[in-house]
C-alpha cells in the first residue's frame, strides 16, 4: 500500500501563487509516472500535469507557462508550483502515482485550491 499526502492548498487571489506538495510513503524513485489532477464542482477529474521517473513532463494546455511539476527523490515529494492563478483553476487537486504492483496506481486525499477575490 502506497500513501500519498497532499498539502499546500488554500485561498488565493487571482494572479497569486501556491505550491502544492505530495509526500509519498515509499521511496519516490520506485514509483512510475506521477501526476496532479484536479476536479472542479460538477466537472470530471482532469489531468493537470504529469512527470515520469526520468523527469519528462507534460501539461494540459490551460496551465502551460503557469504551472511547473517536479519531483524530489531525496524528499520523496512531488510538487506543483502554480503561478498567475485564475478563478478557473479553482478545484480539488489530487496527486496520483503509478506503481508496478498496482493496476490503478494510488491517489492522495486531495487539497482544495480556491482562486477568488
Amino acid at each position: 500500500q502506497v500513501q500519498l499526502v497532499e498539502s499546500g492548498g488554500g485561498l488565493v487571489q487571482p494572479g497569486g501563487s501556491l505550491r502544492l506538495s505530495c509526500v509519498t510513503s515509499i521511496t519516490i524513485a520506485s514509483l512510475g509516472t506521477m501526476g496532479w489532477y484536479r476536479q472542479a464542482p460538477g466537472k470530471q477529474r482532469e489531468l493537470v500535469a504529469k512527470i515520469t521517473s526520468i523527469m519528462t513532463t507534460n501539461y494540459v494546455e490551460s496551465v502551460k507557462g503557469r504551472f511547473t511539476i517536479s519531483r524530489d527523490n531525496a524528499k520523496n515529494t512531488m510538487y506543483l508550483q502554480m503561478h498567475n492563478l485564475k478563478p478557473e483553476d479553482t478545484a480539488v487537486y489530487y496527486c496520483h502515482a503509478d506503481y508496478w504492483l498496482s493496476t490503478t496506481g494510488y491517489w492522495g486525499q486531495g487539497t482544495q485550491v480556491t482562486v477568488s477575490l
